[in-house]
């Protein structure tokens, strides 16, 4: 195998793939990039056995070929090689090396053979169908946040990607959560989506996926079936097992009934939580907010740091009402507020709170509350 290719063009596709490659595994063949050239086309193929990543790029591909290298060591060479330089890579069986050259720098990378490299068996699809990246990076980049981290509790340890019934209709709708707060957004249902098994998406592939989706405009092609989920553009395919397991019936802990409404502006309520939060005690980060007519007051107590309070000018009209969180969870939910005011939806002190942007109920946040 011999080709030549542009650094820029080289990095971006070794980057994908290595991000994919876990460093510390006991089969050597998984630390390795699978690259394949032919035709005028290079391609850069990285897996873990439970996602795969094939990155295709243009190339001038002088003898056709393929082998594997080190993930880690090409991207670190590549990265490190000047801007605007032209890279030659060139493999030679007979002494297991993969040569590359730009410039005066020359690199001999030891390989393994490519016939040992595992790939991913092809999956019958029940359902394909595309959406725009811009609504699938909404849909992800918002409920992530609430994955669950325990890995005890593994079916919670994904974004749940499913067809549900909202007030307008079907949606394509994504749900995370790890008991103490969930994210629910929804999204218009794209044509020929409508039978999609529902499935778990693992954390691991939603930050992959966050590569993928840098054009808002740009049309990914997805692929569903019941063990697998397949994320594709014309030049990056991003395939991946999801989570055995079935995800709880969110709707029964997304409260309806609360109707203590608090309306404030997202930017400076997040600022406010984070200053008082500064001597809550590491572990509990509880906050009481002391709500009033028209004013909420933070409050942080903390026996080993100290006192915090801070007021802000709000829209409430209802009774009294004092409710603990846990700040990190707050500072969470408020960041993930795009228009100006988040609204809160409440009820009693040992109620868990419903959050949303404005009158929007596309994305729908809720945190349970905390003793304080």
């Amino acid at each position: 195998m011999k080709l030549s290719i542009e650094r820029a063009t080289l990095l971006k596709a070794v980057a994908q793939a290595q991000s994919v490659v876990e460093r510390r595994n006991t089969i050597p063949i998984l630390a390795n990039v699978l690259i394949e050239a032919e035709g005028d086309t290079v391609s850069f193929r990285a897996t873990d056995l439970d996602i795969e990543v094939v990155d295709k790029a243009a190339a001038m591909v002088e003898r056709a070929g393929a082998t594997t290298v080190s993930a880690v060591m090409l991207h670190e060479i590549v990265r490190k090689l000047p801007d605007g330089a032209l890279v030659s890579l060139t493999d030679d069986p007979r002494t297991g090396r993969l040569t590359v050259e730009a410039g005066r720098s020359t690199f001999a990378l030891a390989t393994l053979p490519r016939e040992d490299f595992p790939v991913m068996a092809s999956s019958e699809y029940q359902t394909n169908f595309s959406a725009r990246a811009g609504d699938l990076k909404r849909l992800f980049e918002k409920s992530k946040f609430a994955i669950s981290t325990e890995e005890t509790r593994y079916y919670l340890n994904g974004v749940y990607m499913h067809v549900a019934e909202a007030e307008d209709g079907r949606v394509l709708r994504c749900v995370a959560t790890d008991g103490h707060r969930l994210a629910r957004i929804d999204a218009a249902l794209p044509e020929g989506a409508a039978g999609m098994p529902g499935v778990i998406v693992p954390r691991k592939t939603v930050n992959e996926l966050r590569k993928l989706l840098d054009d808002d405009d740009a049309l990914i092609a997805i692929s569903v079936s019941e063990t697998k989920v397949r994320f594709a553009t014309p030049d990056i395919a991003l395939t991946s097992k999801v989570i055995d397991g079935t995800f709880p019936d969110y709707s029964r802990v997304i409260p309806m009934g609360n109707t203590k409404r608090l309306e404030v502006d997202a930017a400076e309520f997040a600022k406010a939580v984070d200053r008082v939060a500064t001597v809550s005690s590491e572990r509990s980060r509880a906050v009481k907010m002391i709500l009033e007519e028209d004013k909420l007051t933070l409050t942080v107590n903390s026996p080993d740091s100290g006192m915090a309070k801070e007021e802000l000018v709000v829209a409430y009209g209802d009774e009294r009402l004092e409710i603990g969180f846990n700040a990190k969870y707050l500072l969470e939910i408020a960041s993930q507020i795009d228009r100006e005011n988040a609204v809160f939806m409440l009820n009693a002190s040992g109620d868990p709170a419903l959050v949303r942007e404005g009158s929007d109920t596309s994305a729908v946040y809720v945190v349970m509350p905390m003793r304080v």
